[in-house]
């Protein structure tokens, strides 16, 4: 699956639409952004159940500012429309693998009472 550029006017659309979305923050001017893609985008091409975005910081500051994104490239995992993971740096492969396997085996659940708890 390729990747789909997300903007103001659908990311709300394509997080609520969709249990497991991982989103690549990044720039055209960030050389470790240009390294990253393409383990980004076979990432993609494995996890075909996944939705994977690029949110160009440029194009769509007021994304950026909402996650407050210091640091590009940045990696987020929103599952449930929740983001469990957050993490600037290009990441190699199998790291970014590791990644996403401990994001699917978490237990949502508990994840939604922890963060209840917290608030709380």
């Amino acid at each position: 699956m390729s990747t789909i550029e997300l903007t103001k006017e659908n990311f709300d659309q394509v997080v609520s639409d969709n249990g497991f979305v991982l989103i690549d923050f990044w720039a055209s001017w960030c050389g470790p952004c240009h390294r990253f893609a393409p383990v980004y985008e076979k990432a993609s091409d494995r996890h075909t159940d996944l939705v994977f975005g690029k949110v160009d910081t440029e194009a769509q500051p007021e994304l950026a500012a909402a996650f407050e994104i210091q640091s590009i490239p940045t990696l987020m995992i929103v599952r449930d429309k929740v983001a469990v993971f957050a993490q600037p740096g290009a990441l190699p492969e199998p790291v970014l693998e590791d990644i996403i396997g401990q994001a699917r085996a978490l237990d949502m659940d508990a994840v939604r009472k922890s963060i209840a708890e917290a608030q709380a």
